[in-house]
């Protein structure tokens, strides 16, 4: 069964896992997910980057790629994509105080993506609450597409 994003961010918010439910070194729940070219257009409209390498099929098929594919900045789809409604990530009021990624494989429509996620840390300090966690995605043959480092400050 195809997990479809929910696009109202807010469904679900008082079930959401709060400070307390994260559990530094302890896998997170996460659903695979298609990437799909419609996805794919729709980030590239919404971010203004209408690189053909990611929207035009015909140019995309001339170059080394062979064909379509996503941009590097699917991963922020891709964390909302692959997790559940509760997932502590989703939580409002969530700010990102910073994160690292590597890029192994481009996305392509088509892929079937994992997940493999979890805290690293979680402290607080100068009465807010960070946590550390990262991710790895992989596609449907188990090639790593991308792996990050994310620092966030919960709300309180």
């Amino acid at each position: 069964m195809e997990y479809k994003y929910d696009t109202d961010f807010w469904a679900g918010n008082t079930a959401r896992k709060i400070w307390d439910d994260i559990v530094p070194g302890a896998p997170r729940e996460t659903i695979p997910y298609t990437l799909t070219k419609e996805a794919i257009h729709k980030l590239c409209k919404a971010t203004g980057d209408m690189n053909p390498l990611f929207v035009d099929e015909e140019y995309a098929k001339t170059t080394k790629w062979g064909g379509l594919i996503a941009p590097p900045s699917i991963h922020v789809l891709l964390m909302f994509s692959c997790t559940p409604n509760d997932d502590w990530m989703r939580s409002p009021g969530t700010i990102n105080a910073g994160q690292s990624w590597s890029y192994n494989q481009p996305a392509r429509p088509g892929d079937v993506i994992t997940l493999q996620a979890r805290a690293l840390d979680k402290f607080i300090k100068g009465n807010r609450l960070f946590a550390v966690h990262d991710n790895v995605f992989f596609n449907q043959n188990n090639e790593v597409i991308c792996s990050g480092r994310g620092w966030t400050i919960r709300p309180m």
